[in-house]
């Protein structure tokens, strides 16, 4: 027997946690936009880097405070999660599995870790075997994945939540609370930010150290660019919404706007030079190509410093 949400599937995202979100919401009927979306989560301004520019940066974090943010946008999560170090990982790994069908049962949609590749995938369905789930590779759909195989990666991580829609926030609370979120997160503080990574301005402190010492991932230099440029370009859409949303002095958000402009320019540059899709594995050992990455990451870097401070001036106001 097979169950299946008709309709559920993920917004095809480099940040595959939202797309999935945004996925959710598309079923449950909200109009949400993906600028509200990154915004209102803190998402879109915060950059999380590894010391040899891992792939995993942009998932590798404690995403509690940012699943948090969502009841602001109007809607709340419900979620399982566990490790194969567990010593209960398999009693998890079928708490997941009934947990997970329960809410299919009663419509709620659904995502989670790891179904394919080390993303993020809403799970649209199941049969007696396992999951049927939409994502990265899987736009469409894809499955069975079968219940018993979920968390057997390297990774090795559970990690499923159920949503449902609730009040949303007043808007000012919203923005106030995401740019909070935001800049505390740029801050680094150990109990988001773990060993070996770095947030804030010394992410892209970490991010230059690796491409000018020659220990940058190839995977990762591609992977991070393309996720954090599209989280800049949603910081400047979610502030032109917020401006407008609020009826704020246009000079309160101008600078941001501008600012956060000049940050996605400059990743984007850096995404042009580590091309994911058209990605070698010597493009990292290319001098010439990482001089030219690490000054378009100065040039960002320098941008996202004046960012956090109109950042804070606007969340002082409200």
């Amino acid at each position: 027997m097979k169950k299946e949400l008709e309709n559920l599937r993920w917004r095809p995202r480099w940040v595959s946690h939202l797309g999935c979100v945004g996925g959710c919401l598309d079923y449950l009927g909200m109009d949400v936009s993906d600028a509200w979306l990154y915004g209102a989560t803190g998402h879109a301004f915060i950059i999380n880097i590894h010391d040899v520019v891992c792939p995993s940066g942009p998932t590798a974090w404690n995403t509690k405070k940012f699943r948090e943010r969502g009841k602001n946008v109007g809607y709340e999560s419900r979620g399982l999660c566990g490790s194969r170090n567990d010593s209960d990982f398999e009693a998890k790994r079928k708490l997941i599995w009934e947990e997970t069908k329960l809410a299919l049962d009663n419509g709620l949609p659904t995502y989670g870790w790891e179904l394919d590749v080390p993303e993020y995938y809403v799970i649209c369905g199941y049969d007696d075997v396992g999951y049927y789930y939409s994502g990265p590779g899987a736009d469409d759909g894809a499955g069975p994945k079968p219940w018993q195989e979920l968390g057997d990666t390297d990774i090795g991580m559970l990690e499923m939540y159920s949503l449902m829609a609730s009040k949303a926030a007043d808007d000012r609370t919203t923005v106030r609370e995401a740019l909070a979120f935001a800049l505390a997160f740029a801050e680094g503080p150990a109990e988001w930010v773990f060993p070996k990574y770095k947030a804030g301005l010394a992410a892209f402190d970490n991010w230059i150290a690796a491409l000018e010492g020659g220990t940058a991932d190839s995977l990762g230099a591609a992977y991070n660019a393309q996720v954090w440029h599209e989280c800049r370009e949603f910081a400047v859409k979610f502030l032109e919404e917020a401006k407008e949303r609020l009826g704020e002095p246009a000079a309160v958000f101008d600078k941001a706007i501008a600012t956060y402009g000049v940050v996605a320019e400059g990743l984007k540059k850096v995404a042009e030079l580590f091309p994911f899709f058209e990605r070698e594995e010597g493009h990292v050992k290319e001098a010439d190509r990482c001089a030219q990455a690490a000054a378009a990451l100065r040039a960002a870097r320098a941008a996202e410093e004046k960012g956090l401070a109109a950042l804070a001036k606007i969340r002082g106001g409200l």
